[in-house]
């Protein structure tokens, strides 16, 4: 299994703010915890980036947002007007959901077209696709990583966090295996403690997705230390 350092592993995370429910001092909070440990990137809901962005100002954490969330049903130019407010709002990175029953369909085509319509409109920003693998087979997972290439799309995605699954070590290797060097694979749901997320990087994950990074990265810091595994795990995590 990898043996990343606290800061290493700080590096692949998107610290996920994404509950529905979150009053602004929950978002205030989880905002501190990412900029406490240094995480790549929060991911927040819409209306949350320019607040975020305010508050991390000097952190060097970046903020992102989703997009279609949590089902991928909305049309592309609601998609895309999405995309375009958050910019505006101050994202540098969007994370878009498939429009999963186009390609439980096989409409390849419509499926491409939502991801590089999309992709177009981050104007050059890091755009990942969510494919909510617990809603697919493993030929559609497949055949979804190749669409998000074909779409131009930067990263393929496990999970919202919120369709009833997560992330697995068999989806990202499948991931992983159907997308050129070029795109990366984030692995997102489930992932709650330091094991997971190295097992997820193991097989292929470059991100990660989760609302567990104090949890995963104490465990690392205490391993650092030399005081051996706590075994912690965030069990509300997603």
């Amino acid at each position: 299994m990898s043996n990343l350092s606290e800061r290493e592993l700080a590096a692949t995370i998107d610290h996920a703010i994404l509950k529905p429910e979150l009053v602004r001092a929950d978002v205030d909070a989880e905002l501190d915890i990412a900029a406490e440990w240094g995480v790549f990137s929060v991911c927040v809901r819409p209306s949350d980036i320019a607040h975020a962005v305010q508050r991390l100002d000097g952190t060097g954490v970046a903020v992102g947002t989703v997009i279609g969330f949590p089902h991928g049903t909305t049309s592309t130019a609601a998609k895309t007007a999405e995309v375009a407010q958050a910019l505006a709002d101050g994202a540098s990175e969007v994370d878009m959901v498939v429009n999963i029953g186009f390609l439980r369909s096989g409409f390849d085509d419509a499926v491409v077209d939502d991801i590089r319509a999309v992709v177009e409109a981050a104007q050059g920003r890091v755009a990942k696709v969510i494919l909510e693998t617990s809603y697919l087979d493993d030929e559609q997972i497949a055949r979804g990583s190749r669409l998000t290439e074909a779409g131009g799309a930067a990263f393929v995605k496990t999970s919202t966090g919120f369709g009833g699954g997560g992330a697995s070590v068999e989806h990202v290797r499948l991931m992983r295996a159907n997308v050129g060097p070029s795109v990366q694979v984030k692995a997102s749901g489930g992932v709650r403690n330091l094991t997971a997320a190295l097992a997820m990087i193991d097989a292929g994950a470059t991100r990660l997705g989760t609302s567990a990074a104090a949890t995963i990265l104490g465990e690392a810091r205490a391993i650092e230390r030399g005081d051996g595994p706590t075994g912690a795990t965030d069990a509300a995590s997603y």
